[in-house]
C-alpha cells in the first residue's frame, strides 16, 4: 500500500490476500465482466432464453448475480420438441433466481413458415433447415423483445460449441454479449456445481441453489427434433473439450495429440469442426475472456483457406 513518509510517498509492502478457487475466479470474471458491459453501454437490463438446459441456466444466473433479478426477463420459447422436463426446468430456474419469466410459443410461427415456404421447398424431406428455422425464430422472438423494452440480447452459447460450429447462425447465435464465450462445456457443469453450493461475494442474486439439479444431470439437448442429443452429433464433452483446448489453446498439431493418446480420426474430426466454425466465431457477440486463448484476438485464423487437406 501507499504511504506518506514525509514529503515522499512510500510504497509499502501490505497483506496479500489469499488466491480464490479457480472457478470462483472464473465465475468472478464472468460477473464482473457482464456486470461492466451492461452498465458502462447503460442498458436497463437484459433478456435471455431459457430453455430448461444448463447454459441458459448458468448464464441467468450469471446475469442475476451481475445485474440483480429485477433487471432480467427470460423467455422460454417452447416448440413442439419441447419436453415437459424442460418446461418444468426453466420454470423453476427463473423462480429460484427470481426472475421475470414468459412462455411464448414457437409453434404458430413454424407452421406460418412451413406454409410460406412449402411452394419453393416442394417435396423436399424435412433436414436440418427446419432444426436451423426454430432457432432463428427464438432469436427473432428475444431481439423484438429486446428492441420493445431497451434490454440487452445475452447469448447462452458456450466455448465447445462456438469451436465445433454447433450453433445457428442469426439463430441462437443472436445477441450483444456472450456470456459463455470462453466457457467451454465441462466447465459449464463445473460451474452450475459450484454457484448452487456457493453464493460469490458482491453477487446481487439468491443464496442457495439457483438451478434444479436435473438441469445438471440431463443429458443435453438442442430439441431441435424428436429424442435429439448432442452426443449424436458431437464426441462426449470430457474428450470433446480436452481435445479442443489441446487444438486452440495449446496450439498442439494432430500429430501431437495423437501422440498424447487420442485416437487420430476424432481428432481430424473436431481439426476439422474447428477450422470450417471460423466464419460462424467471426459474427460471434463479445464476451469476456477467462482462458489463454479466446476466439478473437488471441486467435488469428483466416475464414478460408486452402490448408485443409494437408492433415487429410
Amino acid at each position: 500500500e501507499w504511504r506518506r513518509d514525509g514529503g515522499k510517498l512510500v510504497c509499502a509492502a501490505g497483506e496479500i490476500a489469499p488466491a480464490l478457487p479457480r472457478l470462483e475466479q472464473i465465475y468472478g470474471a464472468m460477473v464482473l465482466g457482464l456486470r461492466d458491459y451492461v452498465n458502462k453501454n447503460r442498458f436497463p437490463g437484459v433478456v435471455l432464453g431459457l430453455s430448461g438446459g444448463i447454459d441458459s441456466a448458468i448464464s441467468a444466473a450469471v446475469a442475476v448475480d451481475a445485474l440483480g433479478p429485477d433487471r432480467v426477463r427470460a423467455v422460454m420459447m417452447p416448440s413442439p420438441y419441447t419436453s415437459i422436463e424442460s418446461l418444468e426446468d426453466a420454470a423453476e430456474c427463473a423462480q429460484l433466481l427470481g426472475i421475470r419469466y414468459e412462455n411464448i410459443g414457437i409453434g404458430p410461427a413454424m407452421e406460418a413458415f412451413a406454409t410460406m415456404l412449402a411452394p419453393a421447398f416442394g417435396n423436399r424431406p424435412p433436414d436440418i433447415t427446419e432444426e436451423n428455422l426454430q432457432s432463428r425464430i427464438r432469436g427473432v422472438t428475444l431481439m423484438a423483445l429486446s428492441n420493445k423494452f431497451g434490454d440487452m440480447l445475452l447469448t447462452t452459447g458456450n466455448k465447445s460449441e462456438m469451436s465445433t460450429g454447433y450453433a445457428t447462425i442469426y439463430g441462437d447465435m443472436c445477441g450483444g454479449y456472450s456470456v459463455l464465450k470462453d466457457v467451454y462445456k465441462t466447465t459449464v457443469f463445473a460451474l452450475s456445481r459450484w454457484r448452487n453450493e456457493h453464493c460469490p461475494a458482491g453477487a446481487l442474486g439468491p443464496r442457495g441453489m439457483v438451478m434444479p439439479e436435473r438441469v445438471i444431470t440431463k443429458p443435453p439437448s438442442a430439441e431441435l427434433k424428436p429424442d435429439q442429443k448432442d452426443q449424436d452429433s458431437l464426441p462426449p464433452y470430457d474428450v470433446l473439450d480436452a481435445i479442443l483446448e489441446g487444438l486452440v489453446e495449446g496450439e498442439k498439431s494432430v500429430d501431437a495429440l495423437v501422440a498424447d493418446g487420442f485416437d487420430r480420426a476424432l481428432v481430424l474430426r473436431v481439426w476439422r469442426l474447428l477450422d470450417r466454425a471460423e466464419y460462424k466465431r467471426r459474427q460471434a457477440p463479445p464476451g469476456v475472456k477467462i482462458t489463454a486463448r479466446a476466439f478473437g484476438r488471441d486467435r488469428r485464423y483466416p475464414i478460408t483457406n486452402g490448408f485443409t487437406a494437408l492433415i487429410s
